[in-house]
C-alpha cells in the first residue's frame, strides 16, 4: 500500500469532507496540525508515518511545550493526529496510534460570559427603533437569544425555514446536520414585523433566499451580524464587549437557571456529546454561589 505521506493526507481530507461532513475551516485546521507534524517527522529524519513510534509522538509533544504552545493549541494538535492515525489504523495503513497513549494537557476551564437578565433587557430596549433596519436588528437579537443558535447557523437561515404556525426554525448545523428550534412569542412578533414590514423594503431589486438582509439588501454574513450586536452593545452602554456566542451561552445558562434539564439544553444547542452542554453548569453554580454569598445572613 502507497505510505506517502502527502496522499494519506489527502485520503485523511477526503475523509473528513465526504464521511465526517466538516466545514472547510475546520478541514483546514487538521490540514495544518499534521502538515506541522510532517516538518517535525523531516526534522527527526522519519520519512513514514507507521514509522512513528509513542517515543516520537512524546519528543513531539515535548517540543511543543519548548516553543510555548498555549495548552488549547497543544490540546488540538495531539487531538488532530491521534483522530489522523486512527483513521490510518481503520485502513489498515499502519498497525498501532503513536498518540493513542500520549495525554493532553489539563486545560482551566474557562467559564461562559453570559448577560444577566437585566443586561439583556437594557440590550433589547436599545434594539428599539422604528427603522427598517431597527426591526431587522431586533428580529436578528430576538431570534438569537430565543433559540441558542450560532451566528453561523443564523446566518444561514432562509425564509423559507421559518415556520411561524409551530414557531419554529430550521437549523442547519455543524456537519451540516439540521435540527428543527422553537422560538417564543417575543421573536414571533418581531420576526413578523421584520419579514412583513422591512426585509422586503431593505432587499429592493436584490434576490436570495436568506432571512436577514444588509443595509443594501444583500444577505447578511456572520461577520455583519457581529458588527450589528457590537453596535447594539455601545447604544445600551453595557462595559461588556459582545462576541457572538454570548447570546447562545445565555441562552443556555437562563435556561438552567430556570430548571430546565441538560438533556434538553443539549438537544436544543444542538451539541453532539453533552460534555459541550455540562460547562454551563459550572456557569449556574457560580451564579448561585454569588447570589448565596451576597444575600445569606450567614454567609
Amino acid at each position: 500500500m502507497d505510505q506517502n505521506p502527502t496522499k494519506l493526507l489527502q485520503l485523511f481530507i477526503e475523509y473528513l469532507q465526504i464521511e465526517k461532513h466538516y466545514s472547510e475551516y475546520t478541514i483546514e485546521q487538521y490540514r495544518k496540525e499534521i502538515n506541522d507534524f510532517y516538518l517535525f517527522m523531516n526534522e527527526q529524519g522519519i520519512k513514514e508515518l507507521e514509522n512513528v513510534e509513542y517515543f516520537d509522538a512524546r519528543v513531539f509533544l515535548t517540543r511543543l511545550h519548548e516553543q510555548e504552545y498555549a495548552r488549547a493549541s497543544v490540546s488540538k494538535k495531539i487531538s488532530s493526529l491521534r483522530s489522523f492515525y486512527r483513521f490510518l489504523m481503520r485502513e489498515k495503513y499502519v498497525k498501532e496510534n503513536p498518540f493513542s497513549m500520549v495525554s493532553q494537557p489539563k486545560s482551566n476551564v474557562r467559564l461562559p460570559k453570559f448577560f444577566y437578565e437585566e443586561e439583556l433587557q437594557v440590550l433589547f430596549e436599545a434594539a428599539h427603533e422604528p427603522t427598517l433596519l431597527g426591526a431587522r436588528n431586533l428580529a436578528l437579537l430576538e431570534l438569537l437569544y430565543a433559540t441558542g443558535i450560532r451566528v453561523s447557523e443564523c446566518a444561514d437561515i432562509h425564509l423559507k425555514d421559518i415556520d411561524f404556525h409551530l414557531s419554529t426554525v430550521l437549523v442547519r448545523g455543524k456537519g451540516k446536520k439540521e435540527r428543527y428550534v422553537l422560538f417564543g412569542s417575543h421573536a414571533h412578533e418581531a420576526l413578523e414585523e421584520y419579514i412583513n414590514n422591512s426585509r422586503g423594503k431593505l432587499m429592493g431589486s436584490a434576490e436570495h433566499p436568506y432571512l436577514f438582509v444588509n443595509a443594501r439588501g444583500k444577505h447578511l454574513t456572520v461577520r455583519g451580524i457581529r458588527y450589528i450586536l457590537n453596535e447594539l452593545i455601545k447604544k445600551a452602554s453595557l462595559t461588556n464587549k459582545m462576541h457572538p456566542h454570548m447570546l447562545r451561552h445565555t441562552f443556555a445558562t437562563h435556561l438552567l437557571n430556570q430548571g430546565a434539564d441538560l438533556r434538553t439544553v443539549q438537544e436544543l444547542l444542538g451539541h453532539e456529546h453533552l460534555s459541550s452542554t455540562q460547562v454551563y453548569t459550572h456557569v449556574t453554580k457560580e451564579h448561585l454561589k454569588k447570589t448565596y454569598m451576597a444575600h445569606h445572613p450567614r454567609a
